[in-house]
């Protein structure tokens, strides 16, 4: 069991970074649509 803690931390914390990857990039695509739809409303700010 104790040679399998490599590969259960390298799956634990891909999982993680993987997680916080996609995250981010739905977070930058709603900001992204956000500012897009403000643009075309014709909103200064």
């Amino acid at each position: 069991m104790a040679e399998n803690f490599g590969w259960i931390e390298m799956v634990v914390f891909g999982g993680v970074a993987l997680g916080i990857g996609v995250w981010q990039l739905v977070s930058v695509n709603r900001e992204i649509a956000k500012d897009k739809a403000k643009k075309d409303a014709g909103g200064k700010d």
